[in-house]
């Protein structure tokens, strides 16, 4: 069994001034999802899911399929892809949207547009965040052992201080976890920054304190694995999301939630995974020059081959 990739790749990249998804960042112009995908097909994945909106879906597509051409699974087989898009009116009959929204619904709503699209264990990636190969190789493994479960999912869990960005503060999701590593749930937390005297400070989004945090807390970096019934208990719960939420012009409905849900409400469990990793990504603009000197180191050291992919086209 070959685990499928989802991406989202339908965020507008507001605080990073354009679209991340399509900026390239490696040494021959390729962009942190081309590496997430090098490492995936590494890892034993078989088919890859784009989220994007319709008005870039065009556009992506024709740069995949030119630049993935040549890509061959583990197996020998080519990778298979498909593109799905996530809008604001995608959503069941009989909700009225407020007419002022400009936003579509989160990351949860952008996954229930792929449930057409997968029908084995998955995992699910931000398209603008780089993982590493280690992470998507234990996310694989463990995905590959769930062909026949249900009600069983899985979070990789970073250590904090390995995804602080240089260029301001930033907002994860701390995990707290049973002593099984069942996730019990994710706190969000925003503004983390390491702070003149060394230490780790954000702002919990629950207590609204700016609280002390550990370095080695795992966080999330929504990098999820889920077995396909994921898609119609997440159905359900959207549904709930919005009778209570329709008209607002700013509630999203996000991974963490629906998990959350299925968890206290469901029964089911979501394993903490640990990776040894380090995240970078692009959050700011001022980013954007020491991610591009990360994979010119990351090519020095051999991780990854220059170019990445041979265009046959």
């Amino acid at each position: 069994m070959k685990p499928t990739l989802v991406v989202l790749a339908a965020g507008m990249g507001s605080r990073y001034g354009g679209l991340k998804q399509m900026d390239g960042l490696g040494p021959n112009n390729e962009t942190i999802i081309d590496y997430s995908i090098y490492d995936a097909v590494r890892a034993g994945f078989g088919k890859v899911v784009y989220i994007v909106r319709e008005y870039f879906k065009e556009q992506f597509q024709d740069t995949v399929k030119k630049k993935y051409s040549s890509v061959r699974c583990i197996d020998g087989s080519p990778l298979e892809f498909q593109f799905v898009t996530q809008e604001l009116d995608k959503i069941p009959a009989g909700y009225v949207v407020n007419p002022e929204r400009v936003k579509p619904w989160g990351t949860a709503h952008a996954l229930l547009m792929a449930a057409e699209a997968v029908g084995e264990p998955f995992a699910v990636i931000n398209g603008d965040d780089y993982y590493g190969r280690d992470s998507f190789q234990i996310l694989a493994d463990w995905l590959r052992q769930r062909e026949n479960s249900t009600g069983e999912y899985c979070i990789v869990g970073f250590k904090l201080e390995n995804t602080l960005s240089e260029s301001g503060g930033v907002s994860r999701g701390i995990c707290s976890y049973d002593k099984d590593n069942n996730l019990i749930d994710v706190v969000e937390h925003h503004m983390i920054a390491r702070e003149a005297d060394g230490e780790i400070r954000g702002d919990n989004s629950v207590t609204l304190e700016h609280v002390l945090l550990n370095g080695s807390d795992l966080c999330s970096m929504n990098m999820w694995g889920f077995t396909p019934d994921y898609f119609e208990k997440s159905a359900v719960i959207f549904d709930s999301f919005l009778a209570a939420h329709s008209n607002e012009l700013k509630s999203e409905f996000y991974i963490p939630y629906a998990v959350d849900q299925m968890i206290k409400k469901g029964g089911d469990k979501c394993t903490v995974l640990c990776t040894p990793s380090r995240w970078f990504g692009v959050t700011y603009q001022q980013d954007r020059p020491g991610v591009v000197a990360k994979f010119e180191q990351l090519v020095k050291d051999g991780i990854y081959p220059s170019p990445l992919y041979e265009n046959k086209n």
